[in-house]
């Protein structure tokens, strides 16, 4: 698929512009892209006002609207909960969702900050406390559209999909043989755990997301919040060594449990999880590689030398996976 039969193709400046116009705004002609690949996300100039919006062109075929929607609706009862965290406008309609010729689009306020040092413990404690706030609200309701982060959906159908179509030859079989011994200990890890709770999370919740400002971390894109247990959004602030690691989840754990309660069972899962993430996005990449942001964007995938690495990577999860359960101090 070449950029000019792309969907995203037609997101030219004016067309994203008459999009913007389309619900009462009145543009000035400075559009900066933003570093999306999933969607397409735009700061738009704004005439008379001096903070531009932020535009964001959903993926076509990726969510269904109710999905979106749901996930909207999260944002927003956040917000009411003063909670900080950035939710779509909503429009002279009474909806947070547009549609401008064939795009599902959202517009945002835009706001400042700067990436959040998570390497901080008292960072940390006060990350805590906000992702327990936030889980507070996540658990009064589920999703009921959108699906949940589970072995099936990141693990197995992600494997399938890079055995078949993606892995080198050579590589096919060492491949093959470990991602069966890593889905084979998920399911495993998964069985034992069945009775975790699971509830709305943001789902990708890694400094990329955080903006800090007045001296407080802010969430922004909701846009993979699914169903999944609460330490989904917990195991990728940590970093480091084990032993660093389990005085990083101490701290984040302190603060949470001030709002929600943690439940330590949950901390089995941090490996399953963390394995999942790995096979999800080598298929997710694989999945968008007819968007052509992907091959500019990641040039290194796809090679023999990206999968031999890859392959390494989740050898390594497989002795995690083998070790005890980090534990909180």
């Amino acid at each position: 698929m070449t950029i000019e039969t792309h969907p995203f193709a037609v997101l030219t400046p004016s067309y994203i512009m008459d999009a913007v116009e389309s619900q009462g705004y009145l543009c000035d002609g400075r559009i900066l892209a933003l570093n999306s690949y999933e969607n397409r996300v735009y700061q738009v100039g704004l005439e008379d006002q001096p903070t531009p919006v932020i535009a964001k062109f959903y993926r076509p075929d990726r969510w269904s609207e109710a999905q979106i929607l749901e996930e909207h609706e999260f944002s927003i009862a956040l917000e009411e909960y003063e909670l900080p965290v950035v939710p779509p406008l909503v429009n002279q309609q009474g909806s947070s969702l547009s549609t401008y010729d064939s795009f599902k689009f959202a517009l945002f306020e835009r706001k400042g900050g700067h990436g959040p040092e998570l390497d901080d413990l008292d960072n940390l404690y006060t990350m805590g406390r906000l992702l327990g706030r936030i889980h507070a609200v996540g658990a009064i309701k589920d999703y009921q559209h959108r699906p949940a982060i589970d072995a099936v959906t990141f693990g197995h159908d992600s494997v399938a999909l890079i055995s078949q179509h993606f892995i080198p030859q050579e590589l096919k079989a060492a491949y093959d043989s470990l991602t069966a011994d890593l889905l084979q200990r998920i399911d495993v890890a998964f069985a034992a755990t069945q009775g975790v709770n699971y509830i709305r999370v943001h789902g990708d919740c890694h400094g990329g997301n955080l903006l800090w400002r007045d001296d407080a971390p802010h969430f922004v894109d909701f846009d993979d919040s699914r169903m999944a247990p609460a330490v989904q959004d917990i195991w990728m602030l940590l970093s480091g060594e084990r032993d660093r690691q389990r005085v990083q989840l101490s701290e984040i754990v302190e603060g949470y449990n001030e709002f929600y309660d943690f439940k330590p069972q949950e901390l089995a899962l941090m490996e399953p999880l963390r394995t999942l993430r790995m096979m999800y996005y080598a298929a997710w990449l694989a999945r968008r590689w007819e968007d052509p942001a992907f091959p500019h964007s990641f040039p290194w995938f796809n090679t023999v030398r990206y999968w031999g690495e890859h392959i390494l990577e989740l050898r390594e999860q497989l002795f995690a996976l083998s070790e005890p359960t980090l534990e909180l101090i």
